[in-house]
């Protein structure tokens, strides 16, 4: 069965599912489009350039209704709804030819994907945990598939938890949002590291009660309430902000605890999906509760993974299947062919030895593979690599990204080195956990708490990065590269060479690597003089 399924709005995508296999996951935000993007008329243009014939099934993501006409509301399912009564089949015209049409709620789309993608065998029963944005609830998934709400922990635990970063950052205009601003989850996540105690002052817990108050929706402007506390526009420098950040984040996620130690029976399995699937502490925590047999997160656990959750729903109705096979570079390819000034870039035919070489001289270079990766993390396909041992690396990324100092950029290390280095006994290779380093060598990917959100790499994984990685061990000593997203600020993987080639220009990158070969930027100055140090040693 050939399944064709989109989400058209935030986090927008399309999915292509045959018998069983995702063919291609595009997401709109790719392509250095803005992050968060819907679906366009060019994305509609690449699905249809992947396709070899009509699919069976065509399939929406359901959303909010205020979204579209009430004449189009009956076409597509709702935010929230579990049961199989929230699901809508019906048939559509597509490309002359009437297919089947499929349509089920958001809230199902997160639960399907993240059962869908997992090691779980079909019939395994478990437990799920679904918190974004909007929605905190744990489900627990029966032999055949039924879902059950067991409850609704607490309302909106992405919103509620990025709001306290809103709340200190004075640049945030709280009087005219109705909800938080995106990035800065991630932010409050690093920023959170840096706590250095784990009790909250009378005022905090104040604070705290506020923001997670038991209510459907908290908009910015409700915050105005606690304006004279003294963390409201402090600004995210600040210590004792910072000190509770982490106090704040550690009660978000010992309420949801709480509940699964008093409502769930151990030792069974747990799927976690939604955004705060991406926040790596969290899933730390999660899994040295020991509460769980196994846990799995999906690669793409925030909206960009709707498309496949539902694609995966409708695979299920209409075969009985709810598994696919699946691998995480399923993007698109990259667009070398594209016009860009080459005059700027001395052009090399590389090998693993040459770039490792580079990186261990302190270049930082682009490194494009393949097909991009789905989800938000670059995981080796559409990365900036360095080397990982000096501070002042990971000052010149947080430069090259236009990001703010406190971000840690993340460490991929060889899978088999991964336990010398990181402690880490099973191979990570979404990036979704935090691993304590067990060395002062690593300082460039070493957060200010000495975790590392960590990526590993086997042949299997990634067979490109894993050798660039083996070169550089060969080379220095240590398997492990700093790794961090190929992309402009505050939009997606870059995906062709013109926009590579004015990133490499305007961020000061070193140069760039497209599969075999080179383009070093001959105006960098660290190019110039690692060319000095190997003509030398060359004579």
């Amino acid at each position: 069965m050939k399944i064709l399924s989109f989400n058209p709005g935030h986090d927008g995508a399309f999915t292509y599912l045959e018998d069983g296999h995702l063919i291609t996951s595009i997401e709109a935000e790719k392509h250095s489009r803005y992050r968060h993007s819907p679906l366009s008329i060019p994305d509609v243009f690449s699905v249809l350039g992947e396709l070899k014939e009509v699919p069976d099934v065509l399939c929406r993501g359901g959303w909010w209704p205020s979204d579209t006409h009430l004449s189009e509301q009956r076409f597509h399912a709702g935010y929230h709804g579990v049961k199989n009564r929230d699901i809508i089949v019906d048939q559509q015209r597509f490309l002359g030819k009437t297919v089947k049409y499929f349509s089920s709620s958001h809230e199902r789309s997160h639960l399907l994907c993240a059962f869908g993608m997992s090691n779980l065998p079909k019939g395994t029963p478990c437990y799920a945990l679904l918190w974004e944005g909007v929605i905190g609830s744990f489900y627990k998934i029966d032999a055949a598939l039924n879902i059950t709400k067991l409850a609704d922990v607490m309302p909106e635990p992405g919103h509620r938890y990025a709001l306290l970063y809103a709340l200190a950052d004075p640049t945030f205009n709280k009087s005219t949002a109705e909800f938080s601003r995106f990035s800065d989850a991630g932010k409050l996540m690093a920023l959170a590291s840096f706590s250095k105690r784990s009790k909250a002052s009378d005022e905090e817990e104040k604070i705290i009660a506020f923001l997670m108050q038991n209510c459907l929706h908290l908009t910015p402007k409700e915050c105005e309430a606690l304006k004279y506390c003294q963390h409201y526009n402090i600004g995210v420098e600040d210590q004792e902000f910072r000190n509770f950040a982490g106090i704040f984040s550690d009660r978000i996620f010992d309420r949801f605890y709480q509940y699964a130690e008093s409502n769930l029976t151990r030792g069974v399995p747990l799927l976690i999906c939604g955004g705060c699937g991406l926040n790596c502490d969290w899933n730390t925590k999660w899994r040295e509760t020991n509460f769980f047999s196994e846990i799995f997160v999906p690669p793409v656990a925030n909206d960009s993974g709707s498309a496949i959750g539902t694609a995966i729903d409708a695979q299920f109705h209409f075969t009985g299947n709810p598994k696919i096979n699946w691998n995480v570079y399923s993007g698109l390819e990259f667009a070398a062919d594209d016009a860009f000034d080459a005059s700027l870039f001395d052009v090399h035919e590389t090998n693993y030895t040459m770039i490792a070489d580079m990186l261990a001289n302190n270049l930082i270079v682009g490194w494009v593979n393949g097909k991009y990766e789905i989800g938000p993390r670059a995981l080796g396909n559409r990365s900036i690599l360095a080397s990982p041992f000096h501070e002042k690396t990971r000052v010149r990324l947080n430069e090259i990204k236009q990001r703010e100092q406190f971000r840690p950029i993340a460490p991929v290390c060889l899978e088999e080195d991964a336990k010398s280095w990181f402690g880490c006994i099973y191979p990570s290779p979404f990036m979704l956990y935090t691993q304590l380093v067990s060395t002062n060598a690593l300082a460039a990917v070493t957060h200010v708490n000495r975790t590392a959100r960590l990526q590993t790499v086997s042949s299997l994984t990634n067979s490109h990065l894993h050798e660039l990685l083996t070169a550089f061990k060969v080379r220095t000593g240590y398997g492990v590269l700093c790794n961090t997203s190929l992309n402009f600020k505050g939009r997606g993987f870059i995906n062709n060479i013109t926009d590579l080639s004015a990133y490499t220009i305007e961020h000061n990158l070193d140069g760039f690597v497209i599969g075999r070969r080179g383009y070093m930027l001959k105006s960098s100055k660290n190019y110039q003089a690692y060319l000095a140090i190997t003509n030398q040693v060359a004579s």
